[in-house]
């Protein structure tokens, strides 16, 4: 898979992704979200483990590769997912979207703490905008918000876990197929779901006798293409071109979120929001090093001058 095909991969992932937020908000509203998320990572699960299958593309892991796998489903899965879930349901699915823009950023963070990626001058100014754009939209003026939202600080906590679990993915990508990780992650967070609603949401499994073709067909949508698909392209892309490079197209995530936010569940969009916005697309091109980098290479290509 060359580049050029993998970032337009990335784009259309960016685009369901997007629009996922939308739907998970709007499961939430009908469904008990732990179990909700549970069910709906499972269906995922199976999805890509039946792809897996017809690929012959599995096989025993080591015990290095089972902890790393642990570990990236507990924070990438179990984390990101439930407190996404939960958070939802406090906070709008435009405010979260907005947050989730974030994970690029947090990513790079972390790859300077753990990957021994150099932290410049630019790359800090680029954290300073990137969560000041944050601070624009939970600290909402035109909502007349006082403090930060329990659902805002849920979702924040989520995007911080998956970050790290990128990380994670990329060291485990080292030696195995992303596609096989994809598939174990997806079926031990949705074990793992399923399991932890039993003792915080009992009885959540009579939710599920609820009627209405146009919930089911959102859930089967989220949980098949959003979730199965999406990882799988999304995890293959940090394969190809590394965690960093990936992370940044999740700028676009918010961008489509947004559209859907406003024109799928009637959310009211506010100047504080777009501000946050731009500050979140500055600090992660600054922040991520793809400023530097572009600067360099352009730096590089250029012919020396030569002098009398």
């Amino acid at each position: 898979m060359s580049r050029f095909v993998t970032y337009i991969l990335l784009v259309m992932v960016m685009v369901i992704w997007g629009l996922n937020v939308v739907a998970v908000k709007y499961l939430v509203e009908h469904f008990p979200p732990v179990m909700m998320q549970g069910l709906r990572i499972g269906t995922a699960s199976l999805f890509a483990i039946l792809i897996l299958y017809f690929l012959k593309d599995l096989r025993k892991l080591s015990k290095k590769e089972w902890g790393l796998t642990i570990l990236a489903a507990l924070f990438g899965q179990i984390g990101h997912h439930s407190l996404l879930a939960i958070g939802l349901l406090n906070t709008t699915a435009s405010n979260a979207s907005l947050i989730l823009g974030l994970i690029p950023l947090t990513t790079a963070i972390f790859a300077m703490i753990f990957l021994g990626d150099r932290l410049t001058k630019i790359r800090f100014i680029g954290i300073i905008f990137g969560f000041s754009g944050v601070a624009f939209v939970v600290l909402n003026p035109e909502q007349a918000v006082s403090g930060i939202s329990s659902g805002d600080l849920l979702v924040f906590t989520s995007m911080v876990s998956q970050a790290f679990s990128f990380i994670l993915i990329k060291k485990i990508t080292s030696t195995l197929s992303s596609r096989q990780l994809t598939g174990m992650l997806l079926m031990i967070g949705s074990i793992s779901l399923i399991t932890i609603s039993f003792f915080f949401e009992p009885g959540s499994n009579e939710a599920f006798s609820v009627t209405g073709d146009l919930i089911w067909i959102v859930f089967f949508s989220s949980a098949i293409i959003a979730t199965g698909l999406g990882h799988f392209l999304f995890n293959a892309a940090i394969q190809k071109i590394g965690a960093g490079q990936t992370a940044i197209f999740n700028n676009f995530v918010p961008f489509f979120a947004l559209l859907g936010s406003f024109f799928l569940l009637n959310e009211a969009l506010y100047l504080s929001q777009l501000i946050g916005f731009a500050f979140i697309v500055i600090g992660v091109l600054l922040g991520t090093g793809y400023v530097e980098q572009q600067w360099l290479r352009r730096r590089q290509k250029q012919p020396l001058r030569k002098t009398s």
